[in-house]
């Protein structure tokens, strides 16, 4: 039984090792990637809900659960965390501290949080308006930032 504790323990030590080049790649782990990487799992999970429990996913046509329109997905949220990357390398060049990631995963933070409610939506889940006036005016804030660069 020590032989599967050490290969367990290897495991976790590269699965943390792992995450932590990926974190430090894509700016560090603050609060900024936190909620990202929060909202992006929390888009993915109700999405997953709507699809297989209510069966009202706009992603296929007869609202079912897909592997292909959760693949799709999956590598819509790898594009997205490329695109933070991106930013990262861009505020290097441009010297602006983070002011560019900061602004990348805001607009993308309000499109998952928005993606969310819709999928509350489709589930029948109510919530207050005002959830929904933040999160575009976030999104619209981070685009209009970004117009600036």
């Amino acid at each position: 039984m020590d032989n599967f504790s050490d290969i367990k323990n290897l495991v976790i030590g590269a699965l943390a090792a792992a995450g932590a080049v990926a974190a430090e790649a894509l700016g560090g782990w603050d609060v900024a990637l936190k909620a990202l990487l929060s909202f992006m799992a929390a888009d993915y999970i109700t999405g997953l809900i709507v699809a297989a429990v209510f069966r009202r996913s706009p992603k296929t046509q007869l609202g079912a659960l897909s592997s292909r329109a959760g693949f799709m997905g999956l590598l819509r949220k790898c594009c997205i965390l490329l695109v933070v990357l991106l930013a990262v390398v861009l505020d290097g060049m441009a010297g602006t501290g983070g002011f560019i990631r900061a602004g990348v995963c805001l607009f993308f933070t309000a499109n998952e949080g928005l993606s969310i409610l819709e999928n509350l939506g489709l589930m029948g889940v109510p919530y207050p308006r005002f959830l929904r006036d933040m999160l575009e005016a976030m999104r619209k804030q981070s685009d209009e930032e970004g117009e600036g660069i």
